[in-house]
Protein backbone atom coordinates (compact mmCIF):
# COMPACT_ATOMS: atom_id res chain seq x y z
CA UNK A 1 0.00 0.00 0.00
CA UNK A 2 1.02 3.24 -1.13
CA UNK A 3 0.98 6.55 0.44
CA UNK A 4 -0.41 9.07 -2.25
CA UNK A 5 -1.14 12.57 -1.93
CA UNK A 6 -3.29 14.12 -4.25
CA UNK A 7 -3.60 18.02 -4.79
CA UNK A 8 -7.18 19.32 -6.20
CA UNK A 9 -10.20 17.91 -5.37
CA UNK A 10 -12.17 18.86 -8.67
CA UNK A 11 -13.24 16.45 -10.76
CA UNK A 12 -9.82 14.80 -11.49
CA UNK A 13 -8.85 14.58 -8.29
CA UNK A 14 -11.72 13.44 -6.78
CA UNK A 15 -12.11 10.84 -9.00
CA UNK A 16 -8.60 9.66 -8.85
CA UNK A 17 -9.16 9.47 -5.26
CA UNK A 18 -12.11 7.65 -5.26
CA UNK A 19 -10.31 4.86 -7.32
CA UNK A 20 -7.66 4.67 -5.17
CA UNK A 21 -8.97 4.39 -1.88
CA UNK A 22 -8.98 1.07 -0.30
CA UNK A 23 -5.97 0.27 -2.61
CA UNK A 24 -3.73 2.82 -0.77
CA UNK A 25 -3.24 5.42 1.69
CA UNK A 26 -4.85 8.57 0.28
CA UNK A 27 -4.66 12.57 1.53
CA UNK A 28 -6.57 14.97 -0.64
CA UNK A 29 -5.39 18.60 -0.59
CA UNK A 30 -7.47 21.93 -1.51
CA UNK A 31 -8.84 25.46 -0.97
CA UNK A 32 -11.92 24.69 -0.89
CA UNK A 33 -13.31 22.98 2.36
CA UNK A 34 -16.72 21.80 1.63
CA UNK A 35 -15.47 19.42 -1.14
CA UNK A 36 -13.14 17.98 0.51
CA UNK A 37 -15.34 17.56 3.69
CA UNK A 38 -17.69 15.92 0.75
CA UNK A 39 -15.18 13.68 -0.18
CA UNK A 40 -14.20 12.30 3.47
CA UNK A 41 -17.68 12.30 4.40
CA UNK A 42 -18.14 9.50 0.80
CA UNK A 43 -14.52 8.14 0.97
CA UNK A 44 -12.01 6.37 3.61
CA UNK A 45 -9.11 9.19 3.19
CA UNK A 46 -7.27 11.85 4.98
CA UNK A 47 -7.76 15.72 3.95
CA UNK A 48 -5.76 18.72 4.07
CA UNK A 49 -6.78 22.34 3.58
CA UNK A 50 -4.81 24.70 1.69
CA UNK A 51 -2.21 25.11 -0.99
CA UNK A 52 -0.57 22.80 -2.52
CA UNK A 53 2.36 24.74 -3.08
CA UNK A 54 2.98 25.73 0.43
CA UNK A 55 5.73 23.45 2.10
CA UNK A 56 3.51 23.59 5.58
CA UNK A 57 0.69 22.34 3.84
CA UNK A 58 2.54 19.57 2.01
CA UNK A 59 4.18 18.59 5.65
CA UNK A 60 1.06 18.80 6.99
CA UNK A 61 -0.60 16.10 4.24
CA UNK A 62 2.50 14.03 5.62
CA UNK A 63 5.20 14.64 2.87
CA UNK A 64 7.89 13.55 4.70
CA UNK A 65 7.29 10.00 4.32
CA UNK A 66 4.53 10.03 0.70
CA UNK A 67 5.30 7.45 -1.60
CA UNK A 68 3.83 9.88 -4.56
CA UNK A 69 2.64 13.16 -4.89
CA UNK A 70 0.30 13.37 -7.42
CA UNK A 71 -0.69 17.42 -8.79
CA UNK A 72 -3.96 17.97 -10.26
CA UNK A 73 -4.65 21.18 -9.51
CA UNK A 74 -6.07 23.40 -12.32
CA UNK A 75 -3.54 25.33 -12.16
CA UNK A 76 -0.03 24.30 -14.27
CA UNK A 77 2.30 26.95 -11.78
CA UNK A 78 0.97 25.35 -8.87
CA UNK A 79 0.86 21.70 -9.37
CA UNK A 80 5.00 22.23 -11.29
CA UNK A 81 5.89 24.58 -7.98
CA UNK A 82 4.13 21.22 -5.20
CA UNK A 83 6.90 18.74 -7.66
CA UNK A 84 9.79 21.31 -7.06
CA UNK A 85 8.77 21.71 -3.07
CA UNK A 86 8.18 17.92 -2.60
CA UNK A 87 11.63 17.09 -4.04
CA UNK A 88 13.80 19.79 -2.24
CA UNK A 89 11.94 19.57 0.81
CA UNK A 90 10.87 16.05 1.43
CA UNK A 91 12.78 14.27 -1.16
CA UNK A 92 9.28 12.25 -2.57
CA UNK A 93 10.18 9.41 -4.61
CA UNK A 94 7.56 9.93 -7.51
CA UNK A 95 6.20 13.24 -8.59
CA UNK A 96 3.57 13.80 -11.35
CA UNK A 97 1.75 16.88 -12.52
CA UNK A 98 -1.22 17.68 -14.74
CA UNK A 99 0.11 20.16 -17.16
CA UNK A 100 -2.41 21.83 -19.53
CA UNK A 101 -0.65 24.74 -21.34
CA UNK A 102 0.62 23.89 -24.87
CA UNK A 103 3.54 26.29 -24.49
CA UNK A 104 4.96 24.61 -21.60
CA UNK A 105 4.36 21.03 -23.14
CA UNK A 106 6.17 21.85 -26.08
CA UNK A 107 9.66 21.94 -24.32
CA UNK A 108 8.31 18.93 -22.02
CA UNK A 109 11.96 17.02 -22.45
CA UNK A 110 13.60 19.62 -21.87
CA UNK A 111 12.03 21.09 -18.30
CA UNK A 112 11.30 17.72 -16.60
CA UNK A 113 14.47 16.98 -14.85
CA UNK A 114 15.47 16.48 -11.42
CA UNK A 115 17.92 19.48 -12.23
CA UNK A 116 14.85 21.48 -14.02
CA UNK A 117 11.75 21.25 -12.99
CA UNK A 118 11.24 18.14 -10.92
CA UNK A 119 8.45 16.18 -12.33
CA UNK A 120 9.07 12.50 -13.37
CA UNK A 121 5.68 12.06 -15.19
CA UNK A 122 3.61 14.57 -17.27
CA UNK A 123 -0.32 14.01 -17.65
CA UNK A 124 -1.61 16.16 -20.63
CA UNK A 125 -5.38 15.72 -20.62
CA UNK A 126 -6.18 17.83 -23.68
CA UNK A 127 -3.40 15.28 -25.68
CA UNK A 128 -4.90 12.14 -24.27
CA UNK A 129 -8.27 13.03 -25.44
CA UNK A 130 -7.33 14.03 -28.91
CA UNK A 131 -5.17 10.64 -29.12
CA UNK A 132 -8.40 8.80 -27.36
CA UNK A 133 -11.32 10.53 -30.41
CA UNK A 134 -8.52 10.33 -33.20
CA UNK A 135 -8.71 6.38 -32.48
CA UNK A 136 -12.74 6.13 -32.43
CA UNK A 137 -12.13 7.75 -35.85
CA UNK A 138 -9.46 5.47 -37.21
CA UNK A 139 -11.94 2.41 -36.22
CA UNK A 140 -15.56 3.65 -36.94
CA UNK A 141 -18.19 2.32 -34.77
CA UNK A 142 -16.27 1.79 -32.10
CA UNK A 143 -16.94 3.19 -28.30
CA UNK A 144 -13.51 2.72 -27.13
CA UNK A 145 -10.38 1.95 -28.47
CA UNK A 146 -7.07 0.90 -25.90
CA UNK A 147 -3.94 -0.31 -26.91
CA UNK A 148 -1.13 -2.19 -25.44
CA UNK A 149 2.06 -3.25 -25.83
CA UNK A 150 3.50 -0.96 -27.73
CA UNK A 151 0.26 -0.74 -30.47
CA UNK A 152 0.45 -4.40 -30.70
CA UNK A 153 -2.79 -5.16 -29.23
CA UNK A 154 -6.21 -3.35 -29.03
CA UNK A 155 -9.36 -3.96 -26.55
CA UNK A 156 -12.15 -2.51 -28.34
CA UNK A 157 -15.85 -1.61 -26.92
CA UNK A 158 -18.38 -1.48 -29.48
CA UNK A 159 -22.25 -2.43 -29.12
CA UNK A 160 -23.66 -5.22 -30.88
CA UNK A 161 -26.43 -4.60 -33.53
CA UNK A 162 -28.82 -6.61 -35.64
CA UNK A 163 -27.58 -7.15 -39.00
CA UNK A 164 -23.70 -8.64 -36.63
CA UNK A 165 -22.85 -11.68 -38.28
CA UNK A 166 -22.38 -12.73 -34.98
CA UNK A 167 -25.87 -11.24 -33.37
CA UNK A 168 -28.36 -14.16 -32.22
CA UNK A 169 -25.62 -16.59 -32.19
CA UNK A 170 -23.02 -18.37 -29.37
CA UNK A 171 -20.03 -17.00 -29.21
CA UNK A 172 -18.11 -20.14 -30.21
CA UNK A 173 -19.22 -19.47 -33.47
CA UNK A 174 -16.90 -16.95 -34.03
CA UNK A 175 -14.19 -19.28 -34.81
CA UNK A 176 -15.80 -20.47 -37.56
CA UNK A 177 -16.91 -17.36 -38.98
CA UNK A 178 -13.40 -15.96 -38.87
CA UNK A 179 -11.09 -19.11 -38.99
CA UNK A 180 -7.43 -16.87 -39.62
CA UNK A 181 -8.25 -14.68 -36.90
CA UNK A 182 -7.80 -15.00 -33.43
CA UNK A 183 -9.75 -12.95 -30.79
CA UNK A 184 -10.94 -13.45 -27.50
CA UNK A 185 -14.56 -11.81 -25.78
CA UNK A 186 -13.04 -10.49 -22.67
CA UNK A 187 -16.32 -9.22 -21.17
CA UNK A 188 -19.77 -8.29 -22.26
CA UNK A 189 -22.58 -5.69 -20.54
CA UNK A 190 -26.54 -6.30 -21.09
CA UNK A 191 -28.26 -3.29 -19.97
CA UNK A 192 -25.27 -2.23 -18.05
CA UNK A 193 -24.62 -5.67 -16.21
CA UNK A 194 -21.54 -8.00 -17.26
CA UNK A 195 -22.16 -11.11 -18.42
CA UNK A 196 -19.46 -13.95 -18.42
CA UNK A 197 -18.26 -14.66 -21.78
CA UNK A 198 -18.51 -18.45 -22.43
CA UNK A 199 -18.38 -20.18 -25.93
CA UNK A 200 -21.95 -20.83 -25.39
CA UNK A 201 -22.86 -17.05 -24.58
CA UNK A 202 -25.39 -15.71 -27.26
CA UNK A 203 -24.45 -12.12 -28.76
CA UNK A 204 -27.64 -10.47 -28.45
CA UNK A 205 -28.65 -6.93 -29.99
CA UNK A 206 -27.62 -3.83 -27.68
CA UNK A 207 -25.32 -6.01 -25.81
CA UNK A 208 -21.81 -3.92 -25.02
CA UNK A 209 -19.13 -6.26 -26.05
CA UNK A 210 -14.88 -5.69 -25.60
CA UNK A 211 -12.79 -8.34 -27.40
CA UNK A 212 -9.06 -8.14 -27.69
CA UNK A 213 -7.50 -9.20 -30.86
CA UNK A 214 -3.88 -8.36 -32.65
CA UNK A 215 -4.82 -4.53 -34.00
CA UNK A 216 -4.19 -5.52 -37.38
CA UNK A 217 -7.32 -7.67 -37.02
CA UNK A 218 -9.55 -5.04 -35.23
CA UNK A 219 -11.81 -4.74 -38.25
CA UNK A 220 -12.10 -7.89 -38.98
CA UNK A 221 -13.67 -8.73 -35.67
CA UNK A 222 -15.53 -5.67 -35.96
CA UNK A 223 -17.77 -6.85 -38.65
CA UNK A 224 -18.67 -9.71 -36.77
CA UNK A 225 -20.62 -8.08 -34.13
CA UNK A 226 -21.99 -4.96 -36.42
CA UNK A 227 -22.51 -3.77 -40.21
CA UNK A 228 -19.36 -2.47 -40.49
CA UNK A 229 -19.24 0.80 -41.46
CA UNK A 230 -17.84 2.83 -43.88
CA UNK A 231 -14.78 4.70 -43.83
CA UNK A 232 -15.01 8.16 -42.41
CA UNK A 233 -15.10 11.23 -45.09
CA UNK A 234 -16.12 14.42 -43.69
CA UNK A 235 -15.80 15.62 -40.64
CA UNK A 236 -17.37 18.56 -38.29
CA UNK A 237 -15.30 19.72 -35.06
CA UNK A 238 -17.07 21.84 -32.44
CA UNK A 239 -14.76 24.01 -31.40
CA UNK A 240 -11.32 25.07 -31.72
CA UNK A 241 -9.72 24.97 -28.70
CA UNK A 242 -6.14 22.86 -27.91
CA UNK A 243 -8.27 19.75 -28.50
CA UNK A 244 -10.38 20.77 -31.69
CA UNK A 245 -7.25 22.25 -33.28
CA UNK A 246 -5.55 19.04 -32.33
CA UNK A 247 -7.85 17.11 -34.31
CA UNK A 248 -8.29 19.29 -37.20
CA UNK A 249 -4.33 18.94 -37.70
CA UNK A 250 -4.36 15.19 -37.02
CA UNK A 251 -7.40 15.15 -39.68
CA UNK A 252 -6.86 17.63 -42.30
CA UNK A 253 -4.78 15.12 -43.83
CA UNK A 254 -6.71 12.79 -44.51
CA UNK A 255 -10.38 13.63 -44.20
CA UNK A 256 -12.71 16.71 -45.17
CA UNK A 257 -12.69 19.16 -42.01
CA UNK A 258 -14.52 21.79 -40.81
CA UNK A 259 -13.97 23.95 -37.34
CA UNK A 260 -16.67 26.06 -36.16
CA UNK A 261 -15.12 28.32 -33.39
CA UNK A 262 -17.16 31.24 -31.19
CA UNK A 263 -14.23 33.42 -30.92
CA UNK A 264 -13.36 35.59 -33.83
CA UNK A 265 -9.53 36.12 -32.61
CA UNK A 266 -9.34 32.37 -32.50
CA UNK A 267 -11.01 31.69 -35.47
CA UNK A 268 -8.66 33.58 -37.25
CA UNK A 269 -5.43 31.91 -35.31
CA UNK A 270 -6.86 28.91 -36.14
CA UNK A 271 -7.22 29.75 -40.03
CA UNK A 272 -3.45 30.71 -40.02
CA UNK A 273 -2.18 27.44 -38.23
CA UNK A 274 -4.01 24.89 -39.86
CA UNK A 275 -3.42 23.87 -43.83
CA UNK A 276 -6.48 22.35 -45.21
CA UNK A 277 -9.46 22.88 -42.61
CA UNK A 278 -12.31 25.26 -43.18
CA UNK A 279 -13.05 27.67 -40.32
CA UNK A 280 -16.53 29.24 -39.69
CA UNK A 281 -16.79 31.87 -36.88
CA UNK A 282 -20.25 30.62 -35.52
CA UNK A 283 -22.70 29.00 -32.73
CA UNK A 284 -22.24 25.16 -33.31
CA UNK A 285 -26.03 24.65 -31.64
CA UNK A 286 -27.19 26.95 -34.50
CA UNK A 287 -29.72 25.26 -36.74
CA UNK A 288 -29.09 27.43 -39.29
CA UNK A 289 -25.48 27.52 -39.78
CA UNK A 290 -25.04 23.78 -39.54
CA UNK A 291 -27.70 23.13 -42.71
CA UNK A 292 -25.80 26.02 -44.28
CA UNK A 293 -22.77 23.96 -44.08
CA UNK A 294 -24.58 20.48 -45.13
CA UNK A 295 -24.28 18.38 -41.73
CA UNK A 296 -26.77 16.04 -43.30
CA UNK A 297 -23.74 15.37 -45.60
CA UNK A 298 -21.26 14.91 -42.00
CA UNK A 299 -19.76 11.61 -41.34
CA UNK A 300 -18.92 12.54 -37.55
CA UNK A 301 -19.69 15.79 -35.98
CA UNK A 302 -17.23 16.07 -32.50
CA UNK A 303 -18.42 18.53 -30.29
CA UNK A 304 -15.23 19.42 -28.13
CA UNK A 305 -15.39 23.27 -26.07
CA UNK A 306 -15.51 23.71 -22.64
CA UNK A 307 -18.68 23.68 -22.11
CA UNK A 308 -20.40 20.60 -21.55
CA UNK A 309 -24.13 21.38 -22.26
CA UNK A 310 -22.81 23.22 -25.56
CA UNK A 311 -21.55 20.20 -26.49
CA UNK A 312 -24.20 17.90 -25.64
CA UNK A 313 -26.53 20.56 -27.05
CA UNK A 314 -24.87 21.30 -30.73
CA UNK A 315 -24.55 17.01 -30.66
CA UNK A 316 -28.29 16.39 -30.60
CA UNK A 317 -28.87 19.39 -33.02
CA UNK A 318 -26.25 17.86 -35.62
CA UNK A 319 -27.71 14.45 -35.30
CA UNK A 320 -30.83 16.08 -35.50
CA UNK A 321 -30.09 17.73 -38.70
CA UNK A 322 -28.64 14.30 -40.11
CA UNK A 323 -25.35 14.11 -38.94
CA UNK A 324 -24.34 10.22 -38.95
CA UNK A 325 -22.29 9.90 -35.82
CA UNK A 326 -21.57 12.36 -33.15
CA UNK A 327 -18.88 12.31 -29.92
CA UNK A 328 -19.11 14.51 -27.64
CA UNK A 329 -16.66 15.82 -24.69
CA UNK A 330 -18.44 15.56 -21.43
CA UNK A 331 -16.56 16.28 -18.21
CA UNK A 332 -19.64 16.32 -15.93
CA UNK A 333 -19.79 12.37 -14.10
CA UNK A 334 -24.19 13.05 -14.11
CA UNK A 335 -24.22 13.72 -17.71
CA UNK A 336 -22.25 10.77 -18.37
CA UNK A 337 -25.30 8.50 -16.50
CA UNK A 338 -27.64 10.21 -18.54
CA UNK A 339 -25.58 9.92 -21.95
CA UNK A 340 -25.18 5.84 -21.23
CA UNK A 341 -28.59 5.53 -20.00
CA UNK A 342 -29.67 6.29 -24.04
CA UNK A 343 -31.77 9.08 -22.46
CA UNK A 344 -30.07 11.52 -25.03
CA UNK A 345 -29.86 10.77 -28.60
CA UNK A 346 -25.74 10.86 -28.44
CA UNK A 347 -23.28 8.29 -30.14
CA UNK A 348 -19.84 8.84 -27.97
CA UNK A 349 -18.91 10.46 -24.75
CA UNK A 350 -15.49 11.11 -24.39
CA UNK A 351 -14.23 11.98 -20.66
CA UNK A 352 -11.07 13.91 -20.17
CA UNK A 353 -11.34 12.65 -16.10
CA UNK A 354 -11.12 9.22 -17.30
CA UNK A 355 -8.67 9.71 -19.77
CA UNK A 356 -6.77 11.29 -17.01
CA UNK A 357 -7.13 9.07 -14.40
CA UNK A 358 -5.91 5.76 -16.73
CA UNK A 359 -2.44 7.64 -17.54
CA UNK A 360 -2.65 8.09 -14.22
CA UNK A 361 -3.05 4.69 -12.97
CA UNK A 362 -0.36 3.58 -15.24
CA UNK A 363 1.80 5.15 -12.74
CA UNK A 364 0.30 4.29 -9.86
CA UNK A 365 0.05 0.16 -10.32
CA UNK A 366 2.58 -2.06 -9.19
CA UNK A 367 3.21 -6.07 -9.93
CA UNK A 368 4.90 -5.32 -13.08
CA UNK A 369 1.75 -3.29 -14.39
CA UNK A 370 3.29 -0.88 -16.98
CA UNK A 371 -0.27 -0.08 -18.62
CA UNK A 372 -3.89 0.66 -16.99
CA UNK A 373 -7.17 1.67 -18.28
CA UNK A 374 -10.33 2.35 -16.02
CA UNK A 375 -13.03 1.64 -17.96
CA UNK A 376 -17.09 2.55 -17.84
CA UNK A 377 -16.34 5.09 -16.00
CA UNK A 378 -14.12 3.57 -13.47
CA UNK A 379 -16.12 0.42 -12.46
CA UNK A 380 -13.51 -1.84 -14.63
CA UNK A 381 -10.12 -1.83 -15.60
CA UNK A 382 -7.75 -3.11 -18.56
CA UNK A 383 -4.07 -3.68 -17.42
CA UNK A 384 -1.23 -4.89 -19.22
CA UNK A 385 1.16 -6.63 -16.82
CA UNK A 386 4.92 -7.99 -17.12
CA UNK A 387 5.47 -11.28 -16.07
CA UNK A 388 8.68 -11.20 -13.84
CA UNK A 389 10.67 -14.01 -12.21
CA UNK A 390 10.54 -17.61 -12.84
CA UNK A 391 8.00 -20.97 -12.07
CA UNK A 392 10.03 -20.79 -8.60
CA UNK A 393 9.32 -16.57 -8.11
CA UNK A 394 5.96 -16.64 -9.70
CA UNK A 395 2.66 -17.68 -9.22
CA UNK A 396 1.73 -17.22 -12.99
CA UNK A 397 4.71 -18.46 -14.67
CA UNK A 398 4.98 -21.63 -16.06
CA UNK A 399 1.39 -22.74 -15.57
CA UNK A 400 -1.51 -22.67 -18.18
CA UNK A 401 -3.79 -20.10 -17.46
CA UNK A 402 -6.18 -22.50 -16.73
CA UNK A 403 -4.53 -23.31 -13.55
CA UNK A 404 -3.99 -19.36 -12.81
CA UNK A 405 -6.39 -18.44 -9.90
CA UNK A 406 -7.91 -15.10 -11.25
CA UNK A 407 -10.05 -13.01 -9.26
CA UNK A 408 -14.03 -12.98 -9.99
CA UNK A 409 -14.43 -11.50 -13.29
CA UNK A 410 -11.22 -11.47 -14.70
CA UNK A 411 -10.03 -12.58 -18.35
CA UNK A 412 -6.69 -12.96 -19.29
CA UNK A 413 -7.03 -11.83 -23.08
CA UNK A 414 -4.06 -11.75 -24.71
CA UNK A 415 -0.11 -12.46 -24.25
CA UNK A 416 2.58 -10.51 -26.06
CA UNK A 417 5.45 -12.80 -26.68
CA UNK A 418 8.35 -10.57 -27.97
CA UNK A 419 6.60 -9.48 -31.86
CA UNK A 420 3.93 -12.33 -31.20
CA UNK A 421 1.01 -12.09 -30.23
CA UNK A 422 -1.15 -14.48 -28.81
CA UNK A 423 -4.87 -14.32 -27.70
CA UNK A 424 -5.22 -16.32 -24.44
CA UNK A 425 -7.08 -19.90 -24.18
CA UNK A 426 -7.02 -22.44 -21.47
CA UNK A 427 -4.16 -23.68 -22.16
CA UNK A 428 -1.88 -21.01 -23.05
CA UNK A 429 1.47 -21.05 -20.75
CA UNK A 430 2.80 -17.85 -19.61
CA UNK A 431 6.63 -17.67 -19.74
CA UNK A 432 8.96 -15.05 -18.30
CA UNK A 433 8.64 -11.64 -19.89
CA UNK A 434 5.11 -11.88 -21.24
CA UNK A 435 3.06 -8.94 -21.45
CA UNK A 436 -0.04 -9.93 -20.30
CA UNK A 437 -3.15 -8.27 -20.93
CA UNK A 438 -6.19 -8.70 -18.17
CA UNK A 439 -9.68 -7.10 -18.21
CA UNK A 440 -11.36 -6.85 -14.84
CA UNK A 441 -15.35 -6.52 -14.87
CA UNK A 442 -14.55 -5.01 -11.07
CA UNK A 443 -11.60 -3.24 -10.46
CA UNK A 444 -11.48 -3.47 -6.81
CA UNK A 445 -9.58 -6.61 -7.54
CA UNK A 446 -6.78 -5.19 -9.05
CA UNK A 447 -4.76 -5.83 -5.76
CA UNK A 448 -5.37 -9.56 -6.12
CA UNK A 449 -4.00 -9.04 -9.85
CA UNK A 450 -0.77 -6.62 -8.55
CA UNK A 451 -0.35 -9.74 -6.09
CA UNK A 452 -0.61 -12.96 -8.22
CA UNK A 453 2.22 -10.95 -10.64
CA UNK A 454 4.51 -9.50 -8.02
CA UNK A 455 7.66 -11.55 -7.83
CA UNK A 456 8.24 -13.79 -4.19
CA UNK A 457 10.92 -12.91 -2.07
CA UNK A 458 12.65 -16.12 -2.84
CA UNK A 459 13.42 -14.65 -6.16
CA UNK A 460 15.90 -12.35 -4.37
Amino acid sequence: MKKIIILGAGQVGGTLAENLVGEHEITLVDTDTNKLHELQDKFDLQVVTGYGSHPDVLAKAGAEDADMLIAVTSDDATNMLACQIAFSLFSTPTKIARIRSEQILKHEKVLFHNQDIPVDFVIAPEQLVTKDIARLIDYPGALQVREFAGGKVSLVGIRAYYGGLLVGHALSALREHIPNVDTRVAAIYRKGKPIRPLGTTVIEADDEVFFIAATKHIRAVMSELQKLEAAYKSIMIAGGGHIGSGLAKIFEKNYQVKIIERNPKRAEKLSNELNNTLVFIGDSSDKELLVEEHIDQVDVFIAVTNDDEANIMSSMVAKGCGAKKTIALIQRNAYHDVIHGNILDLDIAVSPQQATISALLTHVRTGGIVNAYSLRRGAAEAVETIAHGDEQSSKVIGREIQDIKLPPGATIGAIVRGDEVLIAHSTTVIKSDDHVILFLVDKKYIHQVEKLFAVSAIFF
